[in-house]
């Protein structure tokens, strides 16, 4: 089955970028000349997804103005001959649907993607951290396949040092991984110290999860930092189906810090035919 929902966690304060987020959510920060945001949804649009699910706060409407039409600064764009913005505009939201659920309070990456169910209901679906970019689509597509091949969740895998791993979801692997960086888990661990860690194996922000990890969130106690964590609830899964990692190859920004943003537009913006050039030119000089 084709993976048609996609769900981005949106609903955090953002506290890392502020003042900035108190009047301008994270999520729509610039990117060289596109909100950060637009870099995730394109990605999902990419592996074949045509539904997104913003799980937003109340304290952030800018999330929800993102997606509003504007027919009316659409015309104005195009009577000042700006076809190629015009064009970028009118699109958001065009040949795609979007939903927004909220999250009335801060309990955790699990109990933000168990808001979605009602936007995504009984099928598979992909879970996107907007902290991370991506390269480009390939990972979450071969996440979708291995997903409708084995019937089971799927997680996207990075390997690290060994020291980094106290930072991150750990996976411990049941077999070495095939051809195609494909591996079966055999459970997972939240934050481990270096010596606890099954393997250097971390899970990064990119999950595809059959629709039973809702039944397993709701059940969830906090954990890890007193929160609803996503992968008590994958881990549950692993007891009675298989679940599958994918050690992802391609490119990834971080932008969860002011730091990573901003090496994330420089590289970015880089590969820009436009913008490109100019910028290359401007870091030469500098």
């Amino acid at each position: 089955m084709q993976v048609r929902h996609a769900v981005i966690p949106a609903a955090g304060m953002g506290t890392r970028f502020l003042p900035a987020t108190k009047a301008v959510p994270k999520e729509l920060l610039p990117i060289g000349d596109t909100p950060a945001i637009q870099f995730v949804i394109d990605e999902a649009l990419g592996a074949g997804i045509d539904h997104i699910v913003v799980v937003s706060s109340r304290h952030k409407p800018g999330i929800e103005s993102y997606f509003e039409p504007r027919p009316d600064l659409v015309e104005a764009l195009r009577r000042a001959g700006r076809e190629d913005a015009a064009d970028r505009l009118a699109a958001v939201g065009r040949d795609w649907r979007v939903s927004i659920v909220f999250q009335d309070e801060p309990r955790g990456l699990g109990h933000a993607v168990g808001c979605a169910e009602s936007a995504v209901g009984d099928e598979p679906f992909a879970v996107l951290l907007p902290d991370e970019i991506m390269g480009d689509s390939s990972l979450l597509a071969q996440m979708n396949g291995v997903c409708a091949a084995s019937g089971g969740s799927v997680v996207a895998l990075k390997a690290v040092n060994p020291e980094e791993v106290s930072a991150y979801g750990v996976v411990d692997p049941m077999s070495d991984p095939d051809s195609d960086g494909v591996l079966r888990v055999a459970g997972l661990v939240e934050k481990p110290s270096v010596a606890e860690a099954p393997s250097s194996l971390i899970i990064i922000g990119r999950y595809v999860l059959t629709p039973d990890v809702f039944g397993e969130i709701s059940r969830l106690r906090p954990g890890a930092g007193g929160e609803l964590q996503l992968t008590d609830a994958i881990r549950a899964q692993v007891d009675r189906s298989p679940v599958h990692g994918v050690i992802s190859t391609i490119a990834r920004y971080d932008t969860g810090t002011p730091l990573g943003m901003l090496q994330a537009s420089i590289e970015i913006t880089l590969r820009s035919d436009e913008l490109g050039p100019q910028l290359a030119d401007w870091l030469d000089d500098l």
